[in-house]
């Protein structure tokens, strides 16, 4: 062990776990319901099913000649709108799983300072500034950048941890150094 991994976990702790796709779906749903414009855009392709039903409704109504095919050409567009709306976060958390589980076990390193994720192939160190908040569910902390900084997160498994006890230090640390949401 390195004198800076040493010195982190001294002061810090380690969590080590490996990827489980629940868990990134869980992640990314959050990071996806914490930004402005995902909300806007779902309720958007929600909006735009609900408008095709109504003219739908309306071609079929109108004389003298209804064409149903324009209707149901109508409701399957709006239909699509829909799925795809509500497919990007699983698509998304697909990828995103894909590539983490790809680099095998992970272990991150939390303290004062921030987190540091090691795999087989990467190295990444996050300070509490990139990452100024976080959302706590029942299995993850899921940290996530500032509203207008983007959209970025990075999640921590409890089941990553020693024992029961280490959630709580965890949420210390996290509540020391940045906002629960």
């Amino acid at each position: 062990m390195n004198e800076a991994t040493e010195n982190s976990t001294r002061d810090g702790f380690e969590l080590v776990y490996p990827a489980v796709f629940a868990d990134v779906r869980e992640a990314v749903r959050i990071r996806m319901r914490a930004l402005l414009w995902w909300r806007l855009l779902r309720w958007a392709a929600w909006g735009a099913f609900v408008l095709t039903l109504l003219a739908s409704g309306v071609v079929v109504l109108l004389p003298p000649t209804p064409d149903p095919g324009t209707a149901v050409k109508l409701v399957a567009l709006g239909l699509v709108a829909v799925v795809a709306a509500e497919l990007a976060p699983w698509l998304t958390a697909r990828s995103f799983f894909l590539a983490v589980r790809a680099q095998g076990e992970a272990t991150a390193v939390v303290d004062d300072d921030g987190a540091r994720w090691t795999s087989r192939d990467t190295d990444t160190t996050i300070r509490w500034a990139l990452m100024p908040r976080y959302v706590e569910t029942p299995r993850l902390f899921v940290l996530l950048t500032a509203k207008k900084s983007g959209s970025g997160f990075a999640y921590l498994p409890k089941r990553g941890l020693a024992g029961p006890g280490e959630v709580d230090r965890l949420r210390a640390v996290l509540d020391r150094n940045i906002s629960k949401v």
